[in-house]
């Protein structure tokens, strides 16, 4: 079977179309011939459903490329290769995306195919070693399907990710007191009469003691009371956004601003560095006592942020080992905050 590389795509005759496109939805129909992309053309003589492909670009010398040689030309990138093998491996049709997520795969629903309209997935792949925007993990988040990255390490084995935009709440909303005195210390506050409502129903601070009335609040918590007019230190606010910016740099302006929202959304965050994290949150507290588990671990970072995969793959696994959801808080001082949840899946 006849089949050409141009330099750009693959393209095949008449017999091509119906034993590729029609009964497993390889490449586009074009006037009656085929058009294939390079990584599916490279799947089909990976297969041994083409012979070879005949090397058509102008500058070549018109030779018949099979497998090895034809990913040797670098029309297709290897990791490209393995995401779409495994894909179709595990019984789905896919296409390459067009327009702007030309890197993108298009993945049907097991049984559908490019011709029935639905889609499962918009997969995304890279290699481990390739770091990965937030900005881009913010499109794949918002496309026309559930977005994957496909991460293919160095022995070729892949780890999907599924990234999505969630819908932070929660129910925890209490009236707050106002005024109550706190003592700033080097880079926490303490305060050593708060009302009963300020640590065992909305789960601010930690109490010094069990069998001690003092409460000592982050920075981050005090200069959230304090922007709310329910604390009050020497200095005021300020002087806590001052001590925090010595402490942690912009940093905290970043945390701040994450923490700020969790509240207003009615999630209590906790300090997560157990994990590893910038916080541990629980959606629904009615009282310290009866503190349930905590669901979210966050990372707050820069719009900015490039990811390593390794890392990804790190949080993501260390989230999970703990029973949480890993979220991401994409925090700019200015613009608000950005919600990225990534989980490990098997599509």
């Amino acid at each position: 079977m006849a089949a050409t590389f141009d330099g750009d795509v693959v393209r095949a005759g008449e017999r091509a179309r119906e034993r590729f496109y029609d009964s497993r939805g390889y490449g586009r129909p074009d006037d009656g011939a085929l058009v294939l992309a390079p990584v599916e053309a490279a799947h089909l003589l990976f297969r041994g459903d083409l012979a070879a492909v005949r090397d058509g670009r102008p500058d070549a010398d018109g030779r018949d490329l099979d497998f090895a040689a034809f990913l040797g030309t670098a029309a297709v990138s290897e990791v490209d290769f393995f995401v779409y093998k495994d894909l179709r491996d595990r019984g789905f049709y896919l296409s390459p995306a067009d327009g702007p997520a030309a890197e993108d795969f298009v993945v049907y629903p097991r049984g559908a195919g490019p011709w029935d309209g639905a889609v499962a997935y918009r997969v995304r792949p890279t290699s481990e070693r390739s770091d990965v925007s937030a900005a881009s993990l913010r499109d794949l988040a918002t496309a026309d399907a559930a977005g994957l990255l496909a991460v293919v390490d160095e022995e070729s084995e892949l780890t999907y990710l599924a990234v999505e935009r969630p819908t932070i709440a929660g129910s925890t909303f209490h009236d707050l007191p106002a005024g109550v005195a706190g003592d700033l210390l080097a880079d926490r506050v303490l305060v050593a009469d708060p009302p009963a409502v300020l640590h065992e129903r909305a789960f601010y601070g930690q109490r010094v003691a069990d069998d001690s009335p003092l409460l000592q609040l982050s920075l981050v918590e005090a200069a959230h009371l304090a922007g709310r007019d329910a604390l009050a230190v020497d200095g005021g606010r300020a002087a806590l956004l001052e001590r925090g910016r010595a402490v942690e740099g912009e940093r905290f302006d970043r945390r701040l601003r994450v923490y700020d929202a969790l509240r207003t959304a009615g999630v209590v965050p906790k300090t997560g560095f157990k994990f590893g994290a910038d916080f541990r949150t629980y959606a629904d507290v009615e009282s310290v006592e009866a503190l349930g588990h905590s669901d979210l671990l966050v990372r707050v970072l820069p719009p900015t942020h490039e990811f390593a995969p390794r890392d990804l793959a790190l949080d993501v696994r260390l989230a999970g080992g703990v029973r949480k959801r890993m979220v991401y808080a994409l925090a700019d001082p200015e613009d608000g905050v950005e919600w990225l949840s990534v989980e490990r899946v098997t599509p």
